[in-house]
């Protein structure tokens, strides 16, 4: 079963590893690990997503989601997306930059790094929003309940994650940008470029925000009115298709999925400027964690065990954090990569074992109310 679902994902992964050694020798073969390994514990909360709403949908969107879906929202913002926005900031058109980073390495460094600032300032406060919106909301299980608790409390408070990003990025700008590179012993002054990045990071989290929640809405209503004309219609003794009944209610869903996966791929696809601006390892280790995305949403699909780990999406998002800390720190400061693609991994195993300890608590729980339970019933007799 493993094999099945997971055989692409391993092939992709060696020749993906082979490459970056012929490319780069062994440090490329580090890095490339590095990006598959964050790619994929930032990716978890994606397929778990994914295939909570996967697993409601027909058989044939299923299949459409898997396949065009995956191409569209996956390998598109994981592969295309890393030139966009590097041609953006450097003011380059997206041929021109794929050509440099291929053809002048040195050169096309030098653009990548005078416009860092720019785009660790847009990608921080975006992993920045995610982060904040996940640690203010009230949910029922809590990973680090003496640090949730009151987190949850002040999240009450309209607007707090805004406000909170807005003042970390007021600080980013007046301390690590003033100083954030030297031209030729000349400091710059890069406090305007962070602090319009950052609301553009900013402005992008609200929209992909919006329409996620506009496509969720549209989504329960369709839901809803298509099961009250499937009553009228058997009521009328007529009985309607299931096809048709899936269909608009699929079709949004489909939707709602291709906006969700696309704002999840974008932390990684930042996540990854904190590690590396080699387009081309950056290609191969996203390419590497895009396989399994896609592999680890059939998994939880086909085995139904999307509650075994419930800790998991906690670390996925205090990895987003540190994420997006470190590349506010990064616009002045440089920071190991083995550092950066460490803690999101420390991060992610912390929150696993955590959640195999409580399903082994739960599970000794359980076993100790049957064995009262069988004594109670034979004392009774």
């Amino acid at each position: 079963m493993v094999l099945k679902t997971f055989g692409w994902s391993f092939a992709v992964t060696a020749l993906g590893l082979v490459a970056a050694v012929l490319y780069g020798g062994w440090a490329a073969f580090g890095l490339v690990a590095i990006l598959s390994v964050l790619e994929i514990s930032l990716s978890f909360d994606n397929a778990v997503v994914n295939a909570g709403i996967l697993k409601k949908m027909s058989a044939f969107w299923q299949k459409i989601f898997l396949t065009i879906g995956i191409l569209i929202a996956v390998f598109g913002m994981r592969l295309v997306f890393p030139v966009v926005i590097v041609a953006l900031s450097a003011q380059l058109g997206p041929i021109e930059a794929v050509d440099l980073a291929l053809t002048d390495k040195d050169r096309y460094q030098e653009l990548v790094t005078d416009a860092h600032p720019a785009i660790a300032a847009f990608g921080g406060m975006f992993l920045l929003m995610i982060f904040l919106d996940f640690i203010f909301e009230d949910r029922d299980i809590k990973w680090l309940g003496w640090l949730e608790r009151p987190l949850a409390k002040l999240g009450k408070v309209d607007m707090l994650s805004v406000c909170i990003a807005l003042i970390i990025l007021l600080i980013s700008a007046l301390t690590f940008a003033t100083h954030a590179h030297q031209h030729g012993g000349t400091h710059v002054d890069k406090a305007e470029t962070v602090l319009l990045a950052g609301i553009g990071g900013l402005i992008t989290y609200m929209i992909v925000g919006g329409l996620s929640g506009y496509f969720e809405d549209k989504l329960e209503e369709e839901e809803e009115r298509e099961h009250e004309q499937e009553e009228e219609a058997v009521r009328a003794g007529k009985p309607r298709s299931a096809v048709v009944v899936a269909g608009k209610a699929a079709f949004f869903m489909f939707l709602y999925l291709e906006v969700l996966d696309a704002s999840f791929s974008f932390d990684g696809v930042i996540g990854a400027f904190a590690i590396t601006n080699d387009i081309v390892l950056m290609a191969l280790g996203l390419g590497i964690g895009a396989m399994y995305v896609r592999s680890l949403t059939v998994y939880l699909v086909r085995e139904g065990t999307l509650d075994d780990y419930v800790y998991l999406e906690h670390g996925a998002h205090y990895a987003i954090g540190a994420l997006a800390m470190i590349l506010l720190v990064t616009i002045r400061y440089e920071i190991n990569e083995f550092i950066t693609g460490s803690v999101g991994v420390i991060l992610i195993a912390w929150s696993f074992w955590s959640s195999v300890r409580r399903n082994r608590a739960l599970a000794a729980a359980e076993g100790k109310a049957g064995s009262g339970d069988k004594t109670e019933v034979s004392s009774g007799v």
